[in-house]
């Protein structure tokens, strides 16, 4: 054979490579719903949600690691019951069992820190997932949905369907804040609050708890801790029993979600109120399927619908980035600071669901079944 033929052989075989290679790669992305995607090389992933507790972590987490499998991913998805030594050992164990990226939901964005120093020793990339991480370089990148919008969207409902733009009042609200321990329930908080605090201060809403924070900096003050439905129940029949006298009610609930919202709503079905022309304005968020038969059922007035599987689709396209050595893809720099660092994020729009919408939003897409919500 002549050195001529042997370099034409060695090429044909390379080309035969590269496309073969190519050939194994070329299918269509995944996506969260389940639809084939892209082969992704060396994609070992730690998942790492806070708890079964609540429905749209055990949905977050099984769509994720659905798709990611789908495109061949060695997953490893953990849920840590809201303990947060629980959390910090799975995701010590998730490195140590060769996890390379980390999606993290934080049930306590604080203490996260020295763990996530073990994961970068060990080359890992961490994603925070809907909750920011808080006091560490470490954390690369942030996807969520915009979370002072949701706020925002909750405190205008309210204005609009109380008429406080056009001097309409005096009306009783009782505000609710989230976990003191989120990062996010501060953003929600936030956004209602620079909404509403204006016809407080007008004294077209009144707190007849004294409940209302000063500044959208004080909003701890009133969080329930871990998003507990019976914690949030328990605080509206104290409210109720102790400044809710006589023939004085409640006009409107701030309640920044769906899990507070059914303990809210617990607690004035037992206190005598009933849906009807009287019954209290009830925000929420996540769109529970509790909570929409409670929409469909007049026991709640909204919820700001975050589809959980956009969010889940953005962070798997940002894992196909990393995993390929490419650019990932955000669309803010200069929103979530977390102490240490502006964390690059991309946001992703919520939006409001009322009763009208259950069928033409939540069904119709496929977030929800009929089924699910008494349809």
């Amino acid at each position: 054979m002549t050195m001529t033929t042997t370099k034409r052989l060695l090429a044909v075989l390379a080309t035969s490579a590269v496309a073969l290679s190519l050939a194994a790669c070329s299918s269509s992305p995944a996506t969260t719903d389940g639809a084939s995607g892209d082969g992704i090389k060396d994609c070992n992933v730690g998942i790492s949600m806070p708890t079964r507790s609540l429905e749209r972590w055990i949905n977050d987490g099984e769509q994720l690691q659905k798709a990611l499998e789908d495109a061949g991913c060695t997953v490893d998805l953990q849920y840590a019951d809201n303990k947060t030594d629980q959390q910090i050992s799975q995701i010590q164990n998730q490195v140590a069992g060769g996890s390379k990226i980390l999606v993290i939901a934080a049930i306590d964005g604080k203490v996260l820190a020295p763990v996530l120093d073990e994961a970068k020793k060990q080359d890992a990339t961490v994603i925070a997932y809907d909750r920011l991480i808080n006091g560490t370089d470490n954390v690369d990148y942030y996807a969520t949905f915009d979370n002072y919008k949701v706020g925002t969207l909750q405190g205008q409902y309210i204005e609009e369907q109380l008429g406080l733009k056009d001097g309409k009042g005096p009306f009783n609200l009782e505000p609710f804040a989230g976990s003191p321990d989120d990062n996010n329930a501060k953003f929600f908080f936030s956004g209602a609050w620079d909404v509403l605090q204006p016809y407080v201060e007008k004294g077209q809403l009144v707190v007849p708890s004294g409940k209302a924070p000063k500044s959208d900096d004080d909003w701890a003050s009133i969080g329930i801790q871990g998003w507990a439905s019976d914690k949030a129940q328990a605080e509206m029949d104290n409210r109720l029993s102790s400044f809710y006298t006589g023939d004085q009610k409640v006009n409107v609930v701030l309640s920044p979600n769906d899990s507070l919202a059914i303990g809210i709503e617990a607690s004035l079905k037992s206190a005598g109120y009933a849906p009807g022309a009287s019954y209290p304005i009830i925000t929420g968020q996540d769109a529970d399927k509790a909570n929409v038969k409670a929409i469909l059922d007049g026991e709640q007035s909204m919820t700001v619908w975050k589809d959980t599987r956009a969010l889940g689709d953005r962070v798997f396209q940002m894992i196909k980035s990393i995993a390929a050595g490419e650019e990932v893809e955000v669309n803010d720099t200069k929103t979530y600071d977390n102490g240490n660092k502006v964390v690059p994020s991309y946001l992703l729009d919520p939006e409001v669901v009322v009763k009208d919408d259950v069928q033409s939003k939540l069904i119709d897409s496929g977030f929800l079944k009929a089924s699910d919500v008494g349809l």
